[in-house]
């Protein structure tokens, strides 16, 4: 499931006798009279309104859509609407974005039980696998830092258990004392970086594809096939015209130009590894003592 960089984060396979996985399944009921923004999923870390998951990521399936998911812009969309039955939709957790560096930031949910209405039991069954990394893991990045991203010194490495126990003393905090509450709100409305606000929420790929539809907003990539597939804007909720898509070139300019530096930053980085390796590879194939050997030899 997850790239083999991230082996050494998940149990074993298979698990050893009586120990139990650190993932786990959770079932869960909404009814229409739920408060949104709660128990959404279950087990994901309460902020104000919404919820982050603490693992490396959930996995969720449903019988009705009803979970909305906040975009880099602070954004709430409906994330499981265009889903058929036997599709399922992927979170990223905390431990994740630690592990990347952000480069994979987590996801920010919520339940809306505002689009419970009409299901058959009157509100929404959902079944959720969470992967979490095993508590004596590391979390570090050390393969985003072998892939050539630049790793801000914030993200230092730190043992699973210690990261969840903080992350427990973090929502214990805003639980206990509700000015927490508008502090943890400003933090998640806070200014987005320029390359989320270039990228397509969905699939992370850069708005080189940008279109106005026709209520003014633009979505590229993955996001543009759901809003077209939809006819819906998932932003302002207006009816869409399948035929007044219009080419943004200034998004398309901008998400180009800050692709082409992203792209050049892991090329420069790229070749400095390689100089570097090509060095040590120099390094360790000079036998001093034999170049010694042959040096005396020619001398007499």
């Amino acid at each position: 499931m997850l790239c083999s960089v991230f082996n050494h984060l998940l149990d074993d396979n298979p698990l050893p006798v009586n120990e139990a996985s650190s993932s786990v399944v959770v079932a869960t009921f909404s009814n229409t009279t739920s408060q949104n923004g709660k128990g959404a999923i279950g087990g994901g870390k309460l902020v104000t309104n919404g919820e982050v998951e603490k693992g490396l990521l959930t996995l969720v399936s449903s019988d009705a859509p009803g979970l909305q998911v906040c975009d880099p812009n602070g954004r709430w969309y409906l994330a499981d609407s265009g889903l058929t039955p036997g599709d399922l939709l992927l979170l990223t957790g905390k431990a994740l974005s630690h592990a990347t560096a952000s480069l994979r930031p987590a996801a920010v949910y919520r339940g809306s039980a505002d689009n419970y209405v009409g299901t058959t039991c009157g509100g929404r069954t959902s079944l959720a696998f969470r992967l979490i990394p095993q508590s004596n893991a590391i979390l570090d990045c050390s393969p985003i830092t072998a892939a050539g991203h630049v790793i801000p010194h914030s993200y230092v490495p730190i043992s699973v258990s210690q990261f969840m126990d903080d992350l427990s003393a973090e929502e214990d905090m805003l639980c206990s004392n509700t000015d927490n509450a508008y502090v943890a709100r400003d933090n998640l409305n806070k200014e987005p970086s320029l390359r989320s606000v270039l990228s397509d929420p969905l699939s992370g790929a850069f708005l080189e594809d940008a279109m106005f539809v026709s209520c003014g907003h633009s979505f590229g990539g993955l996001m543009l096939k759901r809003v077209i597939d939809m006819a819906r804007c998932t932003l302002c909720n207006a009816e869409i015209e399948r035929g007044s898509l219009i080419p943004n070139h200034v998004l398309r300019t901008a998400a180009a130009a800050v692709k082409h530096e992203d792209d050049r930053r892991l090329f420069h980085n790229a070749a400095l590894r390689k100089r570097r390796k090509e060095v040590g590879d120099i390094r360790v194939s000079f036998d001093f003592p034999q170049f010694a050997a042959d040096l005396s030899i020619q001398t007499v």
